[in-house]
């Protein structure tokens, strides 16, 4: 199941995030539309997802995770090949909303984040961040590929090409291989053959039980403006060097390097968690972002962005492994979805403002120094909201 949840993180999230930023400039000269205008289409369609997912959550806790993930993935398709054939920015902007929104809430980290907690107990950590990889392998690829699609084929044609292959080897590999729990087939999480040798499941919460559990809402607070700073930072990583006077290709390369890097940030931080106390990750998480971001704004030239950005990268990596072993850790499988759902909404408010808000400071002011200082300021305010979680300190396992 991890490398299904692997492969469906490559398309469900690295397709449409990490190259978004990419298509940035030719869809906003394509439309007329202010860099605030395109900022705010992948707004649009976070906010759908954050709002859907107390719904998914919900669903993927009740029914075949198979079902839903397809649907998902069949959305996600038939969404990149509408982007494709948009004529007006409304169009566009609608079908970012409608499709791409429920695709990616409904394939994407919420319902693979789901599949992976439910095979993975003592060793959820390491198996959340294995399967996470796929996101920024795909960061890896994509930016160089989108940047070689528009150059000498058209945005256009790029998302006609994503929407293909999401239709025919995304559903098909769901359909067929995707297994709720082990339980299905006669088996038993992390591959133990005896459940003696696993912690007793937590029975499903109901949802007063949850948001009244501190964790809840400081986990909230820290994964929400974590996500703020990230999708600003890289949604506007290219039109940002680009600006500088550096290539596509060479902007490019620097988004799938920051990629690379989160790569073995997911692999390190889901190690750590599973035998570390969960705040020291995320503070160490913390720290080589906020190292990142300001090497990026304050040390000019291409090289010394490029170290910064590897520095952001790897601390960007371990925050999707972090929240997904957090909350299974504190809250169970049983009620795994329904409560990283609950999480989307009110993490929203906090994640949603990053992105344009970046963008609404470059219209303003012709670059982005105000907005990545304020960012900087975040890191300092989010690093105080983790001293909120309540862990057991002579346990790896955040406590209820």
């Amino acid at each position: 199941m991890v490398a299904v949840a692997f492969f469906v993180d490559f398309i469900a999230v690295g397709f449409f995030f990490y190259s978004y930023g990419v298509f940035f400039k030719a869809i906003a000269t394509e439309f007329g539309d202010s860099r605030l205008g395109v900022a705010v289409g992948i707004t649009l369609t976070q906010a759908v997802g954050a709002i859907l997912a107390p719904i998914l959550g919900r669903a993927l806790d009740r029914y075949p995770l198979k079902s839903i993930m397809a649907l998902g993935a069949l959305s996600m398709g038939t969404g990149f090949i509408l982007l494709g054939l948009s004529s007006t920015a409304l169009q566009f902007y609608i079908i970012l909303s409608i499709f791409i929104g429920f695709g990616s809430g409904a394939m994407g980290q919420l319902a693979t984040s789901k599949l992976v907690s439910n095979w993975f107990v003592l060793k959820r950590g390491i198996a959340l961040g294995v399967a996470a990889t796929g996101i920024s392998l795909s960061g890896v690829v994509m930016p160089t590929l989108s940047a070689a699609l528009i150059t000498h084929y058209g945005w256009r044609e790029g998302f006609l090409f994503y929407g293909i292959v999401t239709l025919i080897f995304v559903v098909p590999l769901v359909l067929k291989f995707v297994i709720s729990r082990p339980e299905d087939i006669g088996q038993l999480p992390d591959g133990e053959t005896e459940s003696a040798k696993l912690p007793l499941p937590k029975p499903p919460l109901r949802t007063a039980e949850f948001l009244s559990n501190r964790n809840f809402w400081f986990l909230v607070a820290v994964i929400g403006l974590l996500f703020c700073i990230q999708s600003a930072t890289l949604i506007h990583m290219v039109p940002q060097l680009t600006d500088r006077g550096y290539s596509l290709y060479g902007a490019s390369f620097i988004a799938s390097c920051t990629a690379g890097f989160g790569i073995m940030g997911k692999l390190a931080f889901g190690g750590l968690v599973d035998r570390w106390d969960v705040r020291h990750a995320l503070w160490l998480g913390i720290g080589s972002q906020l190292i990142g971001q300001i090497i990026m704004l304050w040390i000019p030239g291409y090289t010394a962005f490029l170290v910064g950005a590897c520095f952001f990268g790897f601390g960007m990596g371990g925050i999707v492994p972090m929240q997904g072993a957090v909350v299974g850790a504190a809250f169970g499988r049983a009620s795994f979805g329904r409560v990283l759902g609950a999480m989307r909404p009110p993490m929203a408010i906090l994640h949603l403002t990053g992105t344009p808000f970046a963008g609404w400071v470059f219209d303003t002011t012709g670059e982005y120094t105000i907005a990545f200082i304020t960012f900087i300021g975040l890191y300092l305010i989010t690093a105080c909201a983790v001293l909120g979680i309540r862990v057991d300190t002579k346990s790896t396992r955040t406590r209820l």
